[in-house]
């Protein structure tokens, strides 16, 4: 027996579900929701979006609505919507640090690290995001970082070194030296 095509339409819709914090619903609304139209035209989903911060995308291929979901997902972890939509370009990714990684769950090591990270008047984080060309988020117990693969997997390590007692200095040279050798990468293309 042949299926009739409103159920294999059915059948091809994509979903998918998860949580962001209920201080980053508005963030994901946008004003009027106009952050939320523009990701769906991006990503050719559908977002569903509650109060409490419960997020239902769907879509008609799984790849939309994962790229949705990341999208989500960054400004869900404190990203403002311009940057996380970075993520619907091919070669962009994000990657999130677990600060309980380095300091378990003692408080004053958390809000110790997350200082680090951020530095005086986000100078820190600001030195970071220009070197490594890249969108760092500090929230709650993560950091997070979204960019070019090749630029987060360095900015990790950079963050990494921070995180785990280098000088900030010690950080802002490796990364000195990766600008140096991109640079160079793009003269040999």
């Amino acid at each position: 027996m042949i299926e009739d095509e409103p159920q294999n339409k059915a059948q091809e819709e994509f979903s998918y579900e998860l949580r962001i914090p209920k201080d980053r619903v508005g963030a994901v609304v946008g004003k009027e929701g106009a952050t939320k139209k523009q990701l769906e035209a991006q990503t050719n989903s559908k977002i569903q979006i509650s109060a409490d911060g419960d997020v239902h995308i769907l879509g008609e291929d799984s790849f939309s609505v994962y790229l949705a979901k990341e999208v989500v997902r960054a400004v869900g972890r404190g990203f403002n919507p311009v940057a996380a939509l970075n993520l619907v370009k091919t070669d962009y990714t994000m990657e999130v640090i677990d600060l309980r990684h380095y300091t378990g769950n003692n408080k004053n090591a958390l809000l110790r690290l997350r200082g680090r990270v951020i530095g005086t008047e986000g100078k820190s984080r600001q030195e970071l995001e220009h070197l490594a060309e890249v969108n760092i988020s500090v929230y709650g117990k993560t950091i997070a970082i979204i960019g070019p693969v090749e630029r987060v997997t360095e900015a990790r390590r950079a963050l990494e070194l921070i995180l785990s007692g280098s000088k900030h200095s010690t950080a802002y040279r490796y990364l000195e030296k990766k600008r140096r050798d991109w640079a160079l990468e793009k003269v040999k293309i």
